[in-house]
């Protein structure tokens, strides 16, 4: 751990997350825990002219439970998603924003795309009834800073307050700098993740124009594959997936329920490529290395990995690659596991979420499997908990969050036991 002393230690309170697996965090882990995917055909759309005709779709879902049926009308999709994990999250924590200073309360929310549903219908009736059909709520329903500004709003957080936009690394770097903001002291509580709703007609055509998202139409639940030899490209989600992060003076003093402690965090960039990855991971490598550093640990003390595990070709591999690099010998004896190999790969949320994930495996000392894992790559040689659950004593662990852009961002997260 950073034992500066003027660095203050970041503890987990509460969880919050609107997943394809589940509308909470209990749905969501539980599906994990029994490897059932959340990938089935697109309904939103008419995707029969696509190549990809499936995604990983939050299902079940009344809005109006949790936020005003006026207000949803100049809402987008994530940011009614970014505020309703937020709300389960708050919940989740027992936090009593009034008995709270609210001017050391703050949000970091990551969304890769933003409002895109509301660009494409803002942009249609534009073209069919010219400038004056558009909505004066177009720009706050559309731009990615919003989901951490109505957040803000809504629950009178005056502390920082922003977005981070790093493609699929989006919500790890939101994370990443709630955390660093407690731990120098500028804030007690930040509310940190990520949000996004891209599963629509342009987002769609363009990743399947970019040759990124498998095609295994007609076995949608066994589509994702990460690490396994017949991968053929990732899944979309959507979703959101939201952490209560506190001092843990803070924590203490109210009696909060503690999950897990956020210990360090590295973040790099490849410079290499606009959506490959290294491919001998240097950039992964260097974020998990200075992540390890950071939190003032070793690599043999790591005792789980949720890898960024796409589904691709060379991000599969360069990540495996990556893994051994920085732990060495001890890679093999790493339990690995990919949760989009479940939940699809939920983009600018997908770090929050595994973040959950393991701060979960943590807590209930259980490592959920990676799915579909029928053929290993002999690349991919690492443990990845292949279709069954494990379990597991974790007092350390990573998981690492990779985007377009070459952005690496990996999470120390530990036991508070193993941690003292």
């Amino acid at each position: 751990m950073n034992n500066s002393a003027a660095s203050k230690r970041v503890v987990v309170t509460g969880m919050g997350a609107l997943t394809p697996l589940g509308n909470t965090v209990e749905e969501t882990w539980q599906a994990l825990l029994e490897g059932r995917s959340g990938v089935a055909e697109v309904t939103r759309f008419d995707v029969s002219d696509y190549p990809t005709r499936i995604a990983a779709e939050v299902k079940g879902l009344d809005p109006s439970d949790v936020i005003d049926k006026k207000d949803l009308r100049r809402m987008d999709l994530a940011e009614q998603y970014a505020i309703i994990a937020t709300d389960q999250a708050l919940k989740h924590a027992g936090l009593d924003l009034e008995s709270i200073d609210l001017d050391r309360a703050g949000v970091v929310i990551g969304s890769g795309i933003g409002g895109i549903t509301t660009f494409e219908q803002q942009h249609e009736r534009l073209l069919k009834g010219g400038p004056s059909k558009v909505s004066p709520f177009f720009i706050p329903m559309m731009i990615t800073d919003m989901c951490a500004g109505l957040v803000s709003i809504r629950y009178n957080l005056r502390g920082p307050n922003y977005a981070t936009v790093s493609a699929c690394a989006s919500s790890a770097h939101a994370i990443s700098d709630a955390f660093k903001i407690i731990q120098r002291g500028q804030a007690d509580v930040m509310i940190a993740g990520g949000a996004e709703a891209t599963i629509t007609p342009v987002s769609m055509a363009g990743f399947c124009q970019a040759k990124a998202m498998s095609t295994r139409n007609d076995e949608p639940e066994r589509a994702s594959r990460p690490f396994d030899k017949e991968r053929d490209g990732f899944v979309m989600g959507e979703g959101a997936a939201i952490i209560i992060l506190e001092s843990y003076e803070h924590a203490k003093s109210r009696g909060a329920t503690i999950y897990a402690e956020i210990l360090g965090s590295g973040m790099t960039g490849d410079a290499h490529h606009i959506t490959a990855p290294h491919p001998e991971g240097h950039g992964a490598r260097r974020a998990m290395a200075v992540a390890i550093e950071d939190a003032g640990l070793t690599p043999d003390k790591i005792d789980y990995v949720n890898t960024h595990g796409t589904a691709t070709g060379l991000g599969d591999i360069a990540e495996t690659k990556a893994i051994k690099y920085v732990l060495g010998d001890h890679a093999y004896e790493v339990p690995c596991n990919s949760t989009k190999s479940m939940s699809g790969h939920l983009l600018g949320s997908a770090g929050a979420i595994e973040a959950i994930a393991t701060v979960m495996s943590i807590h209930d000392g259980v490592v959920h499997p990676t799915i579909n894992l029928d053929y290993p790559d002999p690349d991919c040689d690492l443990d990845y908990v292949p279709q069954k659950k494990r379990e597991a004593k974790i007092n350390y662990a990573l998981t690492n969050s990779f985007g377009f852009g070459g952005h690496n961002v990996t999470l120390v997260i530990g036991s508070v036991n193993g941690t003292g």
